[in-house]
């Protein structure tokens, strides 16, 4: 109970120092913490994870940030392939998952690096990828077919690598928004919490469904204590420049991808 306690308020910490993307050591915390394999560690980091996300999503939708119709739409092409990812994930071994974890952990890591050593500004640029506008007279998504395909393989990719490795997603979401559409960062970042908070409730029926164990009372007080370090992180977060953050952000995650390496390797 301790330790899912102090796990819980450090990964809570760090999502609030970090945002959504935090929730990405969640599965490491109690893969490592708990002596779990990772089809157990899944449902119970996706509960945290959804919570604290579903929390921020309310925020940013009372200061009118979210595209709700584009976030409901991200989730029912996600929810489905959540089923996807879970199912191979009961499939495949112990050792291939933490390796692929390590390499999304990598990935993720080399983005941020990249970003603050370049000193890059958050604003953003205009992409030649673009195909989903929002409509100038409305304010909203013009509703195309390029609009619908680009939304539709966010929600689908996201929602399988939630099933797969109990990832929110958000490192998929806000990229690939970035690239196909021209909504303002913001907006994206606002719109990925809700898409995060519906898609990783679907990741918890999934998983569970597709036999993984689901301890409750650990989930409970797992996401009680995530909630706690949440707000801690967000005060803490004040006092802390952006590039700082990142950088150390980025250093946690290439630590902790090879932990995983290195236990998949002597597993």
């Amino acid at each position: 109970m301790l330790v899912s306690l102090f796990l819980g308020a450090v990964v809570g910490a760090i999502l609030g120092l970090t945002g959504a993307g935090g929730g990405i050591l969640a599965v490491p915390a109690l893969v490592f913490g708990m002596g779990w394999p990772m089809q157990q560690a899944t449902p119970v980091a996706l509960v945290a994870v959804a919570g604290s996300a579903a929390v921020g999503a309310l925020e940013a939708f009372r200061k009118r940030l979210v595209r709700y119709r584009a976030a409901l739409f991200m989730a029912a092409t996600g929810v489905p392939a959540t089923a996807v990812g879970a199912h191979l994930a009961r499939a495949l071994p112990q050792r291939l998952l933490l390796v692929l974890f390590a390499a999304v952990m990598l990935f993720v890591a080399v983005r941020l690096l990249l970003t603050t050593l370049k000193h890059k500004a958050m604003a953003q640029a205009a992409s030649s990828l673009c195909v989903a506008h929002i409509d100038p007279a409305t304010g909203r998504f013009d509703w195309t077919w390029p609009t619908a395909i680009a939304l539709a393989a966010t929600g689908s990719l996201t929602g399988f690598m939630t099933g797969l490795l109990g990832v929110g997603g958000g490192f998929i979401i806000v990229p690939m928004m970035r690239k196909l559409t021209d909504v303002s960062m913001h907006g994206i970042v606002a719109t990925s919490l809700m898409v995060i908070a519906l898609v990783g409730s679907g990741g918890v029926l999934a998983t569970t469904m597709h036999g993984a164990a689901f301890p409750l009372g650990v989930a409970v007080w797992f996401s009680i204590a995530t909630a706690a370090g949440m707000i801690g992180g967000r005060v803490a977060s004040h006092r802390l420049t952006a590039h700082h953050v990142q950088l150390g952000f980025a250093i946690i995650l290439v630590c902790v991808a090879c932990g995983l390496t290195v236990k998949a390797a002597f597993a």
